[in-house]
């Protein structure tokens, strides 16, 4: 009998897995894709040449002023701190000065960045030539009231992009369990938006009714027909985003792709990309799945872990065994999000959402609903376990202890696994779609 080994990533380190290669499955990896062999000059490209947009240097005009938004430090791997500086001489270059330029972190719901991880996000030369300041959704006063979307969404966003001139948008395309993808609009909604809005916005995510959990439109890779999303983009429109430069990662993290111009139609293009690397159809569903959120940044936390569990539920079978790698140094952020584990079940959870809804609270419910589809076995800090316990997983610290518990749960002596080493990005489909049990 021949064995399969992995190689996992687990916060900086890695994590060994073999397995009888006769209950492998599949292995679930991005579809090979090159990397751009020279970044600086496809960003050049990319800004010059932009999609359904004149070049950045003709979009702006001489003395006005620009807010770029980048995504907070849990999406680090989009490596704006190799692009804004390029950014920053074409605005210079069609005559917006450095001082008339703000980076406005995009945080949404999370909490606020150190000044350490903005120079992590933008470089530090970035942060000696321009602003580079935090939103805060919290901070009402400083939010500028825009309107209604059709569904009724009131939008108040930040100051800054409500009065800047031109206003820039940055960041990185992959599946989002809740809107389809991430990028694009996802910088205004819920980047920069007030956390009312933010609130009103997703609670789209939820079926029409309590007891009807989570939207089934709301799942990665559907926007068309998915309220959420499109309820995003109606907010986003309030900004009139005046240009977009976007990024795909490969399955190694490097850069695959890169789409400027229309915030829109450039950003659709990207998506297609994202599909085209990281969906993956599956022979069939397993009995265990073993999954990694990808390491440091991606496992910082529990709450960013959620997008991993998502994907997870559409490889595994319904009953079966979920092993979960994520290191989760930072827990408990957002601290208002381990507040929901405390409710009593999911039942409550969803009552509590419709009542008042949260994004943290939001991500603790989808995950109190993955659990209710397989058991999770959770491998992480030994000081996590008290956490992981009332978020209905079992917690382990090591490999070895969390194959013993899933050997123990399945009937089969010989259950059949799926890996899936890029379990944050990847969505296993059946038959072209992602599906439940």
């Amino acid at each position: 009998m021949t064995d399969k080994n992995f190689e996992l990533k687990y916060g900086q380190t890695k994590l060994s897995l073999t397995i009888p290669a006769e209950q492998v499955i599949c292995e679930i990896l991005g579809k090979e894709y090159p990397p751009i062999s020279d970044l600086n000059a496809a960003v050049k490209t990319a800004l010059m040449h932009p999609i359904d947009s004149p070049p950045l240097r003709e979009v702006v005009r001489p003395g006005e002023t620009a807010v770029i938004l980048v995504s907070d430090i849990t999406r680090i791997w989009q490596r704006m701190d190799l692009i804004l500086p390029i950014m920053l001489d074409e605005l210079n270059a069609a005559g917006v000065p450095d001082q008339n330029i703000t980076i406005l972190i995009v945080v949404g719901g999370h909490r606020l960045n150190s000044d350490e991880e903005f120079r992590m996000l933008c470089g530090e030369t970035v942060c000696h030539r321009v602003r580079v300041m935090n939103h805060d959704a919290y901070d009402e006063p400083n939010m500028v009231y825009m309107g209604k979307t059709s569904r009724g969404t009131e939008v108040s966003l930040n100051r800054v992009v409500a009065e800047a001139d031109r206003v820039i948008l940055t960041g990185g395309i992959i599946y989002h369990y809740l809107v389809g993808y991430g990028g694009g609009r996802k910088s205004i909604m819920p980047g920069c938006s007030s956390i009312k809005t933010i609130r009103q916005s997703h609670l789209w995510g939820l079926g029409p009714n309590l007891g009807d959990g989570s939207n089934p439109d709301s799942i990665s890779g559907k926007t068309k027909g998915n309220a959420c999303n499109e309820d995003m983009v109606e907010v986003a429109a309030f900004a009139k985003p005046d240009f977009m430069i976007n990024l795909v990662p490969n399955a190694e993290g490097k850069v695959a792709g890169i789409f400027a111009g229309n915030w829109i139609s450039a950003w659709q293009e990207g998506v297609k990309l994202v599909d085209e690397i990281y969906g993956v159809e599956i022979p069939a569903k397993a009995d265990i799945v073993v999954t990694t959120a990808g390491g440091y940044p991606k496992d910082i936390n529990l709450y960013q872990t959620g997008k991993t569990m998502d994907n997870a539920c559409y490889a595994v079978k319904r009953g079966g065994v979920v092993i979960l790698l994520s290191e989760c140094p930072d827990i408990y952020e957002p601290l208002e999000f381990s507040d929901w584990f405390k409710l009593g079940g999911i039942r409550m959870a969803e009552k509590a959402l419709r009542d008042a809804f949260t994004i943290p609270g939001y991500v603790a419910f989808k995950e109190m609903e993955c659990s209710e589809i397989a058991t999770f076995i959770m491998i992480t800090k030994k000081e996590n376990k008290d956490l992981v316990e009332k978020a209905n997983m079992i917690p382990v610290e090591t490999m070895e202890e969390a194959l013993k518990i899933a050997y123990e749960k399945c009937a089969d002596a010989k259950p059949q696994f799926i890996v899936m080493p890029q379990g944050a990005n990847t969505v296993p489909l059946t038959s072209g779609r992602p599906t439940i049990g």
